[in-house]
């Protein structure tokens, strides 16, 4: 692996360690309101300042961290399970199921994955598990595109028809064999796509539709304070830089699990 896919994952090793362990960190209550530090600029008391309401924006983009980058990872693992299991079937079964399955595919990839997940988000109350679902309901089918294709090309080879003539039914081939020579090709789209699961659950809590006041996302941070971008920019640079740094780590460590595992492991 690349040097700076090293640095990458060591650094957000160590934004989900801080995020973790942010009771232990952060000397302040990320919800504690005091009228009397209002708008405070980044002070020896308060590292990153404080907001309108006088609350500490280290602590809170500490606590914020855990529910951001923790939406991101659920709804990359949903997606990944549902995917997984909905390729598999489409390109080992393929005829009526492969056609019907694509077809369901291309109707959600035929959609901005953003918009999409905003429709599905207003159908629910806002909250963290509507994001997730919002965010697994549209980031699924890239998964299953990548691994139908993955399987059409192993459906053919001659240890498929080894375990059937051994009298192995197609669930344990597509869940004992099959299956596992998929996770190289998982663990690059995982890296690749948590960026943008990350972005677009900034973008959602942005708009209201994820954890709700007084919760603090990276994202409802930026959107609870962009108000006071001219007199006080420090309340949204700060998450905002969080954000960016994040999702430029995800991107990169995804980069480089691409560039070591590009051609997937078959079968030996």
């Amino acid at each position: 692996m690349k040097a700076t896919g090293k640095v990458s994952i060591a650094i957000l090793i160590f934004i989900s360690l801080i995020s973790i362990f942010a009771p232990f960190l952060s000397g302040y209550d990320p919800d504690r309101i005091d009228l009397d530090s209002m708008k405070e600029p980044p002070n020896s008391r308060h590292l990153f300042g404080t907001d309108n309401k006088g609350r500490d924006i280290f602590s809170r983009i500490l606590y914020g961290g855990r529910i951001s980058i923790g939406i991101a990872v659920t709804a990359a693992l949903l997606s990944m399970g549902i995917g997984l299991v909905i390729g598999l079937c489409s390109g080992y079964f393929g005829g009526k199921v492969d056609i019907a399955i694509m077809a369901l595919v291309d109707l959600i990839l035929s959609f901005p994955a953003l918009l999409l997940a905003i429709g599905i988000s207003v159908i629910f109350p806002p909250g963290i598990y509507t994001v997730m679902i919002a965010i697994a309901a549209v980031g699924w089918a890239p998964f299953a595109r990548l691994i139908r294709g993955y399987i059409l090309t192993l459906r053919g080879d001659l240890f498929i028809e080894a375990e059937k003539a051994l009298g192995n039914s197609d669930l344990r081939i597509l869940f004992v064999h099959l299956m596992p020579q998929c996770f190289p090709l998982l663990l690059v789209m995982i890296g690749l796509k948590l960026g943008g699961y990350l972005l677009t659950e900034a973008s959602l809590s942005f708009l209201g539709l994820g954890a709700q006041p007084p919760t603090a996302t990276w994202g409802s941070m930026i959107s609870a304070n962009r108000a006071y971008i001219s007199s006080a920019p420090w309340m949204v640079i700060f998450p905002g830089l969080m954000i960016a740094v994040t999702v430029l780590c995800f991107n990169i460590a995804g980069d480089s699990l691409k560039d070591r595992y590009g051609y997937p492991l078959r079968f030996s």
